[in-house]
């Protein structure tokens, strides 16, 4: 479906949305971060927040089950799936929303997570496309991305100064226009072209670049075991942020919290782990297979570009910039994958 929406429209097409629970960017602590809004709330003009919406599907921390002994001291588990609560994400980038994407496939598959998956399916994914780049280190296009790519989202806005040109692309997208059917027109062709246009001029916009991506999986291959990784490696400080702002980065750990020894009682939570910090992938045994940041740095690289490349057929990065922009050291996964592409 394709419509479009005046901009003066706009809030009362919102206030229809309102119905349910909305999370849109807002500043917080002088950071645009994903928060629950009301309609008034909500902007299309903000920069990339600081943290993808992976949280919002994907929670940092959430509990699994309870257990405890009952009064005649058999156990007790009690699962804790999420609520019933239908959402909207509201003003998610193409580049998060692709994250999205990938997150399915990591959590769906021939096993599904039921906890990933009834979040997911009842959140609905609106999508505000990039005229102008949101981050100094956007690179959305070297990873077959786009400003304006609806991988992922139900639907897409895209701003064409007086007007939103609305796309939608799933059942979920058509009922959030049909929720509003007059305040939307079916566009006219002069806006249509200039659509095209728009995106095409998108993309030209971008400030950063990774020529000859392609070549980077096979050349990986062969990389296990280059110098290429301590040297790059030299100035982390382990702190994480890089996978922690990650818009696929999916690894947790699950451990059992005591809350009450007697009577017993506790709880299972699964948390987000990092594949950047040293005990990771620490055995029971003692033995550390990556016990060094080059090969923790190692990891992080081919997993983005060889191995979910290998499984999936695409790269788990999507260009965001994220953790260029707020790595403390400066590591620049642009520049760290440019030398694997040029290595000798």
């Amino acid at each position: 479906m394709e419509k479009i929406l005046t901009k003066k429209s706009f809030p009362n097409w919102i206030a229809k949305l309102a119905t349910v629970q909305i999370y849109a960017p807002v500043v917080k602590d002088d950071l645009w971060s994903y928060e629950v809004v009301d309609a008034a709330g909500i902007t299309t003009e903000y920069t990339n927040a600081i943290q993808s919406p992976k949280k919002i599907i994907f929670p940092q921390r959430e509990l699994f089950l309870e257990f405890s002994h009952n009064d005649n001291g058999s156990p007790e588990i009690r699962e804790l799936l999420p609520e019933d609560k239908e959402s909207i994400i509201f003003g998610i980038r193409p580049c998060d929303a692709k994250g999205v994407s990938h997150m399915d496939k990591v959590f769906g598959g021939d096993f599904e997570d039921s906890y990933y998956w009834k979040r997911r399916n009842q959140v609905t994914l609106v999508g505000v496309g990039c005229n102008t780049p949101p981050s100094p280190n956007c690179f959305c296009t070297s990873v077959d991305g786009s400003p304006f790519s609806h991988e992922g989202l139900d639907v897409l806005l895209t701003d064409m100064g007086d007007n939103y040109y609305v796309q939608t692309f799933t059942k979920k997208g058509d009922k959030l226009v049909n929720m509003s059917k007059g305040l939307f027109a079916a566009p006219k062709p002069k806006e249509k072209a200039d659509l095209e246009s728009l995106h095409k001029d998108a993309e030209t916009k971008l400030p950063r670049h990774l020529k000859d991506t392609k070549k980077i999986p096979p050349k990986l291959k062969g990389l296990f075991d280059s110098e290429i990784w301590d040297d790059e490696s030299m100035s982390c400080i382990r702190c994480g942020i890089c996978t922690y702002l990650c818009p696929t980065c999916h690894c947790f750990d699950i451990s059992d919290e005591i809350t009450s020894h007697s009577p017993l009682e506790g709880k299972r939570v699964r948390t987000w782990d990092n594949c950047q910090f040293p005990d990771f992938t620490m055995h029971s045994s003692g033995h550390n297979p990556r016990p060094d940041k080059a090969s923790r740095l190692r990891q992080r690289i081919m997993h983005k570009f060889q191995y979910f490349v290998e499984i999936y057929n695409n790269y788990q990065c999507v260009g965001c910039g994220r953790c260029i922009s707020k790595c403390p050291v400066g590591i620049d996964i642009i520049q760290v994958l440019e030398k694997v592409r040029d290595h000798v």
